[in-house]
């Protein structure tokens, strides 16, 4: 439910915008506001759960997610709608590191790996499922009202989990927990302002205008992530307990595995938003259409995520590598694709091209997490699980923001903008083409992204081989 939220909500803004009269800047807040705060809130809950409490922050964090969906789901003003969804990231941001912190501590060995692509499973098909489900309210419920039950869709199914969560859950504290628990409030305030400014000028950026002055954000929060970096090995020293504790650090596979995961989500998450605009506005379907043409990247995702799980335990990074070279040869296709065939058929053939790259996709995102959590120690579980997805949402924010620019461009050059096609209906052919074109473009924005990711991946493995290769007694 807390993946899917961040991407179901596209197909639904122009009912939004209809029904509570929203203007670009309320819009644009209902869209990043929820992204920004889930970033935001990740490592300090991550943090929480290690030193209190995984199931006590999970329950909490999943009740917040449900009243705060019914909430969305209620408002009756844009600025309402808004300011939910900044609550609603914070609830979802508490939830998540108690996932990957609890199949740490409850899994081990091959189990582990298949409990990982379980995980990997439920992020491939929330993250791309999103449009087609919110197709499909939107087709049920209705475009003047239907974007309440994209919301409202998580309140039966949160009433469910809370029981099973606090039935099923371990009672016991992370495993490592600390006889005297403490937080480094001083570290914690350095981190989230940090975040805050390295990702608001990405998640704020539509790619049809805006200051450029937010870029300038970027400099205080690079400065702040240093003061933070200098702090906690402060705090270290002096033997205290820091944010990021210094066994995380250390810990290189960690490190090497987050670069992968970090590069990975700029480069497909991207390749969502950018589709739906070219079959909605450029081609003409429906919300429901739109989603139907993106089901094959969730669906093999899904599928291959299982294969991944249980073969990352036996071949390591290259399973990693090998999705990620697919992943590569999918969107090339589908490049290819966009830019030669248009309409119906062009729309079957992107779909067939993200089967292949949905496929890649099911090898690297459990697999890596596997790989990338694997030496981290439980007692830090759930800073490492926040860690890894602040990383995460980070490179999501940065993909979208370089795909859309460069396909909103690409479309600027030709004369016309995001919604110059029809929302259904047909679409001149010189206006298909010209989407088709900007669609071609930005998919190589992802393409880069990807070989980016598949280069970490293989400096990763050669480390990992050179480590496990006996060493020569000779010359």
């Amino acid at each position: 439910m807390t993946l899917l939220d961040v991407s179901i909500v596209n197909v639904a803004l122009p009912s939004i915008e209809s029904s509570l009269g929203a203007g670009p800047a309320q819009v644009q807040w209902i869209v990043a506001g929820y992204a920004l705060a889930f970033g935001l809130v990740l490592v300090p809950a991550g943090r929480f759960g290690d030193l209190l409490s995984r199931r006590a922050v999970f329950l909490a964090g999943l009740a917040g997610f449900v009243l705060t969906s019914a909430a969305a789901g209620l408002v009756q003003s844009a600025t309402a709608l808004a300011v939910v969804r900044l609550l609603q990231g914070v609830t979802a941001g508490l939830v998540n590191p108690q996932v990957l912190a609890l199949i740490q501590q409850l899994f081990t060995g091959a189990e582990r790996g298949r409990a990982f692509a379980a995980f990997g499973t439920t992020v491939g098909l929330s993250t791309a499922v999103g449009p087609l489900l919110g197709g499909v309210i939107l087709a049920v419920f209705g475009e003047e009202e239907g974007w309440r039950g994209v919301f409202l869709v998580n309140v039966p199914l949160g009433l469910v989990l809370l029981p099973l969560a606090w039935r099923w859950l371990p009672r016991q504290g992370s495993g490592g927990r600390r006889a005297r628990p403490g937080f480094d409030v001083v570290g914690l305030v350095l981190l989230a302002s940090a975040v805050l400014l390295v990702m608001l000028p990405f998640v704020l950026t539509t790619g049809e205008g805006g200051s450029a002055a937010r870029w300038w954000l970027l400099a205080p929060g690079a400065l702040l992530l240093g003061l933070f970096a200098l702090w906690e090995r402060r705090e270290d020293r002096r033997g205290h307990q820091p944010v990021v504790a210094a066994d995380l650090v250390r810990t290189a596979s960690f490190t090497r595995g987050a670069l992968v995961g970090v590069s990975y989500f700029a480069g497909f998450t991207g390749i969502f938003l950018v589709v739906t605009l070219y079959l909605q506005s450029g081609l003409g379907f429906t919300p429901l259409q739109a989603g139907l043409v993106q089901t094959p990247f969730a669906l093999a995702s899904a599928v291959l995520a299982q294969v991944g799980g249980r073969q990352v335990a036996e071949r390591g990074r290259r399973v990693v590598v090998l999705g990620l070279v697919v992943v590569a040869a999918g969107l090339s296709a589908a490049d290819v694709v966009a830019a030669a065939v248009q309409g119906t058929a062009g729309a079957i053939a992107l779909a067939a091209c993200l089967a292949v790259t949905g496929a890649g996709s099911g090898l690297v995102i459990s697999p890596n997490q596997t790989l990338t959590l694997a030496e981290v120690p439980r007692s830090v579980a759930g800073t490492a699980g926040g860690v890894l997805q602040t990383g995460q949402r980070i490179g999501s924010a940065m993909g979208v923001a370089a795909v859309t620019a460069v396909f909103f461009s690409a479309l600027a050059g030709q004369g016309l903008s995001g919604a110059a096609g029809a929302r259904s209906g047909e679409v001149p052919a010189e206006v298909q083409a010209a989407f088709g074109e900007a669609l071609s473009t930005g998919l190589r924005v992802s393409i880069g992204l990807v070989v980016a990711a598949l280069v970490f991946a293989l400096l990763d493995l050669r480390r990992r081989e050179g480590s496990v290769r006996p060493r020569s007694h000779g010359g």
